[in-house]
């Protein structure tokens, strides 16, 4: 029988916001791969690297260069006769390296039952029938608009930014303003529900303006920008300052000259992450990525609705009566990884500080742990869990091994390996850097723990 041990062979997309050429993480290990007739052009983009069985763009066995899909409906122990079952004989989850010179589109993605209305009355915009929750891990600095701010941060904006509040209308905004006076932060059902018809009727006014409207109203906001400095939008407000929010809007209307998203960043949150520093999106939540290299996971979808910073299909309509509306500061996206409990470090790993951590989002579809290796030699063993996993190298170099096959592995490298089996990974690099996506039903990812040493 085979050994579940695969190479894979991943395709890269050509988006306008991705990083050109040589600057794109996904485009570096696109090209990686020792088979791959991919090479880099220098003034081209490249933003996404595909790790999956999404028929958009599948992975192939570099061996065979049969695609991933085709051998995970042949052999189901590949995946967990479970898995396969509850899955239609596809990976759960999508893996990706996205690489973002300018801002993604402002978008959210459907859950179950609004993607299935969706792909069935437009499957050209909505080509799935799936939800798409989705986690964010950064592996050089990041920066995106990330679901709805605390109520006091919108109103206060509403006082402090005079085009926003032009927009809108004078009417709406005090009606959002006393909608949500005194109640901004209260845990009562009756007044979050409230608190969440007020965010929606004031963000529907705003994104339901004529074009021409927006566009003359950001002429007056850019200016502002420009002039106030660190004054600008009453000093910013608790979150942002007021320097950092007017080079922002700068910055955006560079890539988007006159959009809708220039003010919609009053109402979402401006999060940063420092590397290994993640989030987690639920399926409905708001959301625009800006800039830096990540990796992605989700469950497999390729749906969008989008409304802003993009020459694509925009639905607001759909967009502003499937949000949540729900409100809070970045700190409840942001996740707390922990030690993954189902590895064993020798004591080169351990003595150099090594690590093994989880990212777990509350879905089943995935989770996501990184490995770090310092010191050559330094060896990672991971217990065989009930479900399939990719595992894609960041940095540095080693090996890995399941049963008595190895690889050599590279930056840019990408293995995937069967349910049930043991996996190895060993440093011959100064920091040999992984992420592993997997899913098992379980739940033993959720386990908590500490990392073993041998």
């Amino acid at each position: 029988m085979q050994v579940p041990l695969i190479q894979l062979q991943c395709g890269v997309n050509s988006y306008d916001w991705g990083k050109v050429g040589h600057e794109s993480a996904a485009a570096k290990y696109a090209a990686a791969t020792k088979s791959s007739k991919f090479s880099i052009e220098n003034e081209k983009p490249y933003a996404e690297l595909w790790m999956g069985t999404h028929p958009s763009l599948p992975s192939k066995d570099v061996e065979t260069q049969r695609s991933l899909l085709e051998l995970v409906q042949d052999n189901k122990a590949l995946m967990s006769t479970e898995i396969s079952r509850k899955y239609g004989e596809k990976l759960p989850f999508l893996f990706k390296v996205l690489s973002i010179r300018k801002a993604l589109s402002i978008q959210a993605h459907p859950n179950k039952k609004l993607a299935e209305q969706l792909h069935a009355k437009d499957p050209k915009n909505y080509p799935d029938d799936n939800h798409k929750p989705e986690m964010t891990i950064a592996i050089t600095p990041f920066d995106g608009l990330c679901g709805f701010r605390p109520l006091k941060e919108i109103s206060h904006f509403l006082a402090n930014v005079p085009s926003l509040r032009g927009l809108i209308g004078e009417e709406a905004a005090k009606a959002f303003e006393e909608g949500v006076n005194g109640r901004e932060t209260s845990n009562s059902a009756e007044d979050i529900q409230r608190n969440k018809k007020a965010l929606q009727t004031a963000f529907s006014a705003l994104m339901t303006k004529e074009k021409s409207t927006i566009a003359a109203a950001a002429k007056e906001l850019v200016a502002s920008a420009e002039k106030d400095g660190e004054n600008f939008a009453g000093s910013g407000g608790p979150s942002n300052g007021g320097k950092e929010l007017a080079d922002l809007v700068l910055r955006l209307n560079g890539q988007f000259e006159g959009d809708v998203g220039l003010f919609v960043l009053f109402f979402l949150n401006y999060v940063k992450l420092e590397v290994g520093e993640a989030m987690f999106l639920k399926a409905d939540d708001i959301h625009a990525y800006l800039s830096g290299d990540i990796i992605e996971c989700m469950a497999s979808s390729d749906n969008v609705v989008r409304a802003g910073f993009t020459p694509k299909f925009q639905d607001i309509p759909t967009l502003t009566s499937m949000l949540t509306y729900s409100y809070a500061p970045i700190s409840e996206q942001k996740m707390n990884p922990v030690d993954y409990p189902y590895v064993t470090l020798n004591r080169t790993a351990y003595s150099s500080s090594s690590s093994a951590i989880l990212y777990d989002p509350p879905i089943e579809e995935f989770s996501v742990v990184k490995t770090e290796l310092k010191g050559k030699e330094a060896r990672a063993t991971f217990e065989a869990i009930e479900g399939p996993s990719i595992i894609i190298c960041t940095a540095g170099s080693g090996k890995i091994s399941v049963g008595p096959k190895s690889e050599q592995v590279r930056a840019g490298y990408v293995f995937f390996v069967g349910a049930t089996a043991e996996c190895i990974l060993e440093s011959d690099s100064e920091c040999f850097t992984t992420f592993k996506a997997f899913c098992e039903l379980s739940g033993k990812e959720t386990a908590n723990g500490a990392n073993g040493v041998s």
